[in-house]
């Protein structure tokens, strides 16, 4: 056997060195997995800040093209109420007009009746 030719000195010199070792080992297990830890944790923000991203341009995505219904729905409505508006104000001055004759024919039998 190997400890058999090795005098005490060698063996705890040997046994040093192997704690060591197995020191530096749990050391940069240690090192890893922090360093795993923190890139976990820059990931999961990264993710977080794009998946906010998403929502946000999905957000004002359906804001502008519910904005864009809506502008479409108002001016509809306006050209509606314009073209209404537009045929009462034919028909109120056809209606004066008519109005104004008939005042004018009773005004002028009015007239005629008194002569």
């Amino acid at each position: 056997m190997v400890w058999e030719c090795m005098n005490r000195t060698d063996i705890l010199s040997e046994i040093k060195e192997a704690e060591r070792r197995a020191d530096e080992t749990v050391a940069n297990a240690e090192a890893e997995r922090k360093s795993a830890v923190a890139q976990a944790r820059r990931d999961s923000v990264a993710k977080v800040e794009k998946a906010r991203a998403d929502m946000s341009e999905a957000y004002d995505k359906t804001v502008a093209a519910e904005k864009a219904k809506f502008d479409q729905e108002n001016a509809e409505i306006l050209a509606a109420g314009k073209a209404e508006a537009d045929a009462i104000e034919q028909n109120a001055e056809e209606k004066i007009k008519e109005v104004s004759d008939f005042l004018t024919k009773a005004f002028e039998r009015a007239i005629d009746v008194s002569s």
